[in-house]
């Protein structure tokens, strides 16, 4: 899908997002549940271990859609602390971009008291529009 993208001078320059993308009117809207990251292994609990899954959990339902990463409008992310996105933003900017490349959708990043998922510390949404 190609956006337009929306940065107006007034805003500043957006730092691994982008302000606002217009999609064609001719596409089909997928909207991506919220995604956790909560799997066994050495890095079940890491923050960057669960942001990298739950992107490439959102990037599968794209798939399966018949879309791609390159096709989401916006990005919702929840996390439980704030403090480790922070101090994991270089690990988290990796496995960004081995999900998502160098696609930089509008984004909001919102931290919540807990997730309904059991040691999960951040779950992923998406709106998609998917070509027609």
């Amino acid at each position: 899908m190609t956006y337009e993208i929306i940065n107006p001078e007034s805003l500043g320059v957006p730092r691994g997002w982008n302000h606002g993308m217009v999609a064609p009117a001719d596409g089909r809207v997928l909207f991506v549940a919220g995604q956790t990251g909560v799997a066994p292994g050495p890095d079940a609990g890491s923050f960057p271990g669960q942001f990298g899954r739950a992107l490439a959990r959102v990037a599968a339902v794209l798939t399966a859609a018949g879309g791609d990463v390159t096709d989401v409008g916006r990005l919702t992310i929840y996390v439980t602390d704030m403090d480790a996105y922070r101090g994991s933003l270089e690990e988290v900017g990796v496995r960004y971009g081995e999900v998502f490349g160098k696609h930089f959708p509008a984004m909001a990043l919102v931290a919540v008291t807990e997730l309904v998922d059991p040691g999960a510390v951040v779950e992923i949404e998406a709106t998609a529009v998917l070509p027609a």
